[in-house]
């Protein structure tokens, strides 16, 4: 493989892996022009439906945000199938470097954050991360963010509760019932209610703050084009008809709600994550639970 990694042949798999990697996202594009209705003015709303599925319970709309997140998904795995073609432990190329790196500093990150029994945790970690980042990037090409869509971050925010149940399960179920009455019984209620707005939190704050940075920049974009038409509608010709103010300060927002906004929530969903299932799980009861059995064998 080291001889023939500069090879025509491998060129042509390093160019098919990422010709494949970008043909989900171009095929969201088509579908986005094909599906998406003439519009005249600003139009806010949520994700649309492409078709609906009869279920024995309810109806399932396939829509727009559930289409996009497995377009990324496959952009995802494709690019991680690039990234790792033609790994060598002799002789590692750039790409490699890049890749190692990234996976020391996850592994860091889930280390200082969840400890020594946490340690294979990096792989959905940076699934977590990667997923959501690029789900928010989605608007670069005028596509919806699944991220805006409270139904694909709610079952994140599911997946990440049934992990944080599942390691608080690890004593046994009296141990984690025994959980809700600490430090006092009376707070048994409020430990009640915590619990379960753990998820609705998580869900609540990356959706709402991945949409409301899609609101904002479409809302002065609007604003811009209005004032623009205003200010300079009255020069001659084509002139009174170019949106001046649209021309660089929509692109300044597009960096911080689109890109910044969209990497930060990743990041914090990620952290999130790590910090309630890490805190949730009683390591030190579970270690003497180890050793009794240990003792009792």
């Amino acid at each position: 493989m080291n001889e023939n990694r500069y090879s025509a042949k491998f060129k042509a798999v390093d160019a098919l892996l990422l010709i494949l990697a970008a043909v989900p996202i171009l095929f969201g594009i088509a579908l986005y022009i094909l599906l998406t209705p003439a519009s005249s003015g600003i139009e806010i709303a949520g994700a649309r439906i492409y078709f609906t599925i009869n279920m024995p319970l309810q109806p399932l709309p396939i829509t727009e945000a559930q289409v996009n997140s497995w377009l990324v998904i496959v952009s995802v795995l494709f690019l991680c199938l690039y990234l790792t073609h033609g790994m060598s432990p002799t002789r590692p190329t750039k790409r490699q470097h890049i890749v190692e790196w990234a996976i020391e500093q996850t592994q860091h990150l889930v280390m200082d954050n969840m400890g020594e029994f946490f340690k294979d945790f990096a792989p959905f970690v940076a699934a977590v991360m990667v997923l959501s980042a690029l789900s928010s990037l989605l608007t670069l090409v005028g596509l919806y963010p699944p991220t805006s869509d409270l139904n694909v971050v709610g079952g994140w925010a599911i997946l990440v509760f049934i992990l944080i149940t599942y390691y608080k399960f690890k004593c046994g179920p009296l141990h984690y019932l025994k959980s809700y009455t600490e430090p006092v019984a009376f707070l048994t209620p409020l430990n009640v209610i915590s619990e379960f707005a753990t998820p609705v939190s998580m869900a609540f704050r990356h959706y709402g703050n991945i949409l409301s940075g899609s609101v904002i920049s479409v809302l002065v974009a609007a604003a811009l084009q209005s004032l623009s038409a205003m200010i300079f509608g009255r020069l001659p010709g084509a002139l009174g008809d170019i949106p001046f103010l649209q021309i660089g300060i929509p692109a300044v927002l597009s960096v911080y709600f689109d890109i910044f906004s969209g990497l930060l929530q990743a990041f914090i969903f990620a952290m999130l994550t790590m910090l309630y299932i890490s805190s949730g799980f009683p390591e030190e009861d579970y270690k003497e639970k180890l050793k009794r059995k240990a003792l009792a064998k």
